[in-house]
Order: C-alpha cells, then sequence, then structure tokens
C-alpha cells in the first residue's frame, strides 16, 4: 500500500511534491489512493491543469498504466502557467477522445508548410510519447484565430462515429465574441443561406433560400459599451465561417475580423471564443459537457 497524503493547495511558493509508485495501478486510481482527503473531481483537475508528471513527462490521461517504480510528480503550477507560450491546452482525455483548449493564431491542421505547428501536430506528438503507432483524428475544426475548445478522436472508427452523427450527438456548442457596434435587441436569431465564392473562398450569406446552405446562429447581449457588443452565441447548424458570415451580414463584425469587413482590431486578434462543446460520448453515451471562461481581455 502506498503511503497516504494529501498534495498541498495550489500556490506557487510550494515546492513540487514527488512520490515513488509502489504497485501498478490507472493513473487516476493511484492518485485517489495516496490522496485519500482529495475529491475524484479535484484529483480530476490536477490532470486537466497538467500539474501531473510520471518520469518527467506531464501526463493527462486519467488511464495511463503506472508501473512500480515510476516517479509520480505533483506540480503547484501547472504546465501551461509554467510555459505562458503553450498553445494547446488538454481539457479532457481518455482512450477514445481528447478535448483541448486552442489559443488564437494556431491553426487546427497545416496548410502544407513544413515544420508548422497546429493542434493536430501537437496532439499526435502527444499521443506517439506513449507509442509510435499512436494517432488522433480531426473531428472538427476551428478558423486558426478563433481560440477555444476542439474535439479529438484518437481511432478513425470514433472520428468517423462522431462526424457521421455529429447533429444527432452534439447537444450545445457556444460561442462568445466580440462585435462592432452596439446590438439593440437583448437576443435574436440569424437564418440565412451560405454559399463559398470559388475565388476569394470567403463565404456569402442570404436572407433567401440561393441553394446554400442554410445556417442558424442564435445570440444573446451579454454587455455593450456603445462601440462594441459582447454576444454569447450557439450554432444550431456548423457551417464554414458561420458565425463570421452571419454577424457581418447583420452589420455587426467580429471585432478583429478584417476578412469579413470589421473595421477595427482592438485586441489585435478575432474577438471569437469557442466556450462550450457537450456531447454524447461516442462509446459510454455520457453526456460529456466542457466549458471554459471568457477570455478576460474580451470584458
Amino acid at each position: 500500500m502506498a503511503k497516504k497524503s494529501t498534495p498541498p493547495q495550489r500556490k506557487n511558493s510550494i515546492p513540487d511534491q514527488n512520490y515513488t509508485v509502489k504497485h501498478d495501478a490507472q493513473l487516476l486510481e493511484y492518485m485517489i489512493e495516496i490522496w485519500p482527503h482529495q475529491s475524484r473531481s479535484a484529483i480530476k483537475s490536477f490532470l486537466a491543469h497538467r500539474q501531473i508528471a510520471i518520469n518527467g513527462k506531464t501526463e493527462t490521461a486519467f488511464d495511463l498504466p503506472l508501473r512500480a517504480g515510476d516517479r509520480l510528480t505533483w506540480r503547484s503550477v501547472g504546465e501551461e502557467r509554467q510555459n505562458p507560450n503553450h498553445k494547446v491546452k488538454i481539457i479532457y482525455e481518455d482512450e477514445h477522445i481528447i478535448v483541448v483548449d486552442k489559443k488564437p493564431g494556431v491553426l487546427t491542421m497545416s496548410t502544407g508548410r513544413e515544420g508548422e505547428q497546429t493542434a493536430y501536430s501537437v496532439m499526435m506528438e502527444h499521443v506517439r510519447r506513449r507509442g509510435k503507432n499512436n494517432r488522433v483524428f480531426i473531428v472538427h475544426r476551428l478558423d486558426r484565430d478563433t481560440s477555444g475548445l476542439l474535439l479529438f478522436a484518437k481511432s478513425e472508427e470514433i472520428q468517423e462515429i462522431l462526424q457521421e452523427r455529429w447533429n444527432e450527438n452534439v447537444i450545445r456548442r457556444q460561442y462568445v465574441g466580440v462585435v462592432e457596434g452596439e446590438i439593440a435587441e437583448q437576443e435574436g436569431q440569424i437564418v440565412s443561406w451560405l454559399t463559398e465564392n470559388p475565388k476569394s473562398l470567403k463565404m456569402q450569406a442570404s436572407p433567401v433560400d440561393n441553394g446554400g446552405k442554410k445556417a442558424i446562429t442564435n445570440y444573446r447581449v451579454i454587455k455593450n459599451n456603445g462601440r462594441y457588443t459582447l454576444l454569447e452565441i450557439t450554432l444550431e447548424t456548423g457551417r464554414k465561417n458561420q458565425i463570421r458570415v452571419q454577424l457581418a451580414s447583420i452589420g455587426h463584425p467580429i471585432a478583429g475580423d478584417k476578412r469579413y469587413g470589421a473595421q477595427s482590431n482592438p485586441l489585435g486578434r478575432l474577438c471569437l471564443h469557442a466556450q462550450v462543446i457537450s456531447f454524447i460520448h461516442p462509446v459510454t453515451r455520457e453526456v460529456m459537457k466542457f466549458d471554459t471562461d471568457i477570455p478576460a481581455i474580451f470584458r
């Protein structure tokens, strides 16, 4: 039996705590064993915040197999806080899926430039640390300059299940965004049909059915200051550039979105963040929900 102890509360001044694994076990169950006074959710948060390392490597998978003699390290400060340039933060991982929080400026997948770091390449590197044949598969995408939650599958089979039943399995996709101008109505819905310009590759929105793909976006005003409005945005459909083109079509482009007509760039980035994703797990059928804070700079 491992020696029982309780990791200290998160304070930057507290040194890392090291433990020698006494017997074979899965990572989460072993942490529950050695820290009996911590709740299961608190222990999971150590993994989510990248505070756990095994033999010097940060680990986030709760089912990682441990071997007697392994070194388990609890860090008072998670890896993403130690490294402010960390671009892709793992929020959740199991044997089938990975949920990450992507920073703005990071592509979901490569455009073909050699050596380009993307959310996909970061996750491929992550899973291949455990086995050279491990892979991840893209389920959906976020634009380069949109930050927030992104879902990956760990097998082609899981990718197909998630993509083929996307509309059935996804319960909620919620964004927050800062748009130009003041939106008078506290809430509203935008319904339009989207087509892609073959030359510019920009999406175009029509208020009537013109043969394009129907798109539905709902919004609610969180606050405004006359010049900008902070919105909560939920999707009923998932089309390319949907939020950006539809808000631009009603005269309120996302701040910083020059491509779709924004006249200002107050934060030096596209002011759009994928804040919430909720879906039915492709294997367990459990309802999963993940959310992040509104970026402080948006307020």
